[in-house]
């Protein structure tokens, strides 16, 4: 005889000696245990999605919108006229002109540089969109601080015969 065989055998035998009071608690047992289970493996992971489900919807179709919405954008991109060095360096020009004293614009080729000292995020803002726009300039690096004046520090852009555009 296998061990499988003797088991099955031994706990027969304990059930047949078992009082009826003790055959319930064992049934009462076992179902609470498999209802446990069933609760702990099937139902709890299906309920907690169902409950985290409409917020995650509603995350999800905003990022959906926020990507339609950069996808218009890149399509603009794509539509505007090129603009000359020459005309990106007067849009740039004219941008910082806007941002006072605290801004100061060096170019240098195809490259132009933009130290600040304590510019407003908003007029920083509206300067990185007027050179997007206006100069068709793409961002080449950032080196900037927040402080309680605005924001200090320098920022580097690519005039478009540099950037291919």
């Amino acid at each position: 005889m296998n061990a499988i065989t003797t088991m099955r055998r031994d706990l027969t035998a304990r059930w047949q000696a078992a009082t009826p009071r003790e055959r319930l608690i064992a049934r009462l047992t076992a179902t609470f245990v498999g209802l446990l289970l069933l609760w702990l493996i099937a139902l709890a992971p299906a309920w907690a999605t169902l409950r985290k489900a409409p917020g995650e919807i509603d995350r999800l179709d905003r990022e959906l919108q926020q990507m339609r919405a950069m996808a218009l954008q890149v399509q603009s991109f794509k539509q505007a006229v090129p603009v000359s060095t020459e005309q990106a360096m007067t849009a740039l020009r004219a941008a910082t002109a806007r941002l006072g004293p605290n801004a100061e614009l060096t170019i240098t080729g195809t490259q132009a540089q933009l130290r600040l000292r304590g510019v407003p995020g908003g007029a920083l803002a509206v300067w990185i969109g007027e050179a997007r726009q206006g100069a068709r300039a793409r961002p080449q690096e950032a080196e900037l601080q927040a402080g309680p004046q605005g924001y200090t520090g320098r920022l580097s852009v690519v005039l478009p015969a540099a950037a291919g555009n």
